[in-house]
């Protein structure tokens, strides 16, 4: 066989083998396209909650008392009597002295008015006032406390309590407890919804976290923003994730 022969039957083997490695890699690697195309498009989104009844174990809870007097000093002098009044009466019911916060006291002057109701340059008198708040984990024992106070009318103080607001201190511990049980929910709805259809889930896409609902435990308030209930001793929490999975 002459060389120029061979050399032409070695371009020919060569170019087959390039033929066939093209056809190879074209079936692979349509293969591969069509993992990634199912992998990225056939997915499930799902929406999963959890609830859970907690019981608030912090509390504030804000009065306040005033005085009106045509002398200011007058109304400041009597405000100042109010306050140590107000004070005894928390400590002697068991609230202890660091818990007690007093704010600055507030006055208004009073003008006279017109018969048609409008302010004058004249004064009429003063008005002073002063908040008590009582900051504390004793939430039983201050709510009981709260309701009785009204017992301060009876020493002549003009006073008004507000409703205590109730807190829960470890609400960050609780949130991730609660999106870990959120999410839980979220793939077993996944799981049903995929196997009607007989198919499986795969891998979690991705995860993005609801409002939190904290209402009071007979409540089913709902807002985009989320709730956060401050009125209720005892609260619900509801958490809300929405996920995505792929499909198998």
């Amino acid at each position: 066989m002459r060389i120029g022969e061979l050399k032409n039957i070695q371009i020919i083997i060569l170019g087959l083998c390039i033929v066939c490695a093209t056809v190879f890699s074209t079936v692979i690697l349509s293969k591969g396209v069509i993992q990634v195309k199912k992998l990225t498009e056939e997915m499930i989104e799902v929406s999963g909650s959890a609830e859970k009844n907690i019981v608030s174990d912090y509390m504030v809870w804000t009065s306040e008392f005033r005085r009106r007097d045509v002398e200011l000093k007058n109304a400041y002098a009597q405000l100042k009597g109010d306050l140590e009044k107000v004070k005894a009466y928390l400590l002697s019911k068991g609230i202890k002295g660091d818990e007690i916060v007093v704010s600055q006291v507030k006055n208004v002057t009073l003008y006279k008015k017109t018969e048609e109701g409008h302010n004058t340059n004249e004064i009429e008198g003063y008005l002073v006032a002063q908040e008590v708040e009582v900051r504390s984990y004793e939430v039983d024992k201050v709510t009981d406390i709260s309701r009785k106070s009204t017992e301060l009318l009876n020493q002549g103080i003009q006073f008004m309590s507000d409703s205590p607001e109730y807190f829960y201190t470890n609400l960050s511990d609780l949130k991730i407890e609660m999106l870990a049980r959120a999410t839980e929910n979220a793939k077993e709805r996944a799981v049903r919804i995929a196997a009607s259809t007989d198919n499986k889930i795969g891998a979690i896409r991705s995860a993005k976290m609801g409002t939190f609902q904290i209402n009071p435990v007979n409540s089913y308030n709902v807002s985009w923003y989320g709730n956060h209930d401050t009125s209720s001793l005892e609260k619900k929490v509801i958490a809300i994730v929405h996920a995505k999975f792929g499909i198998e």
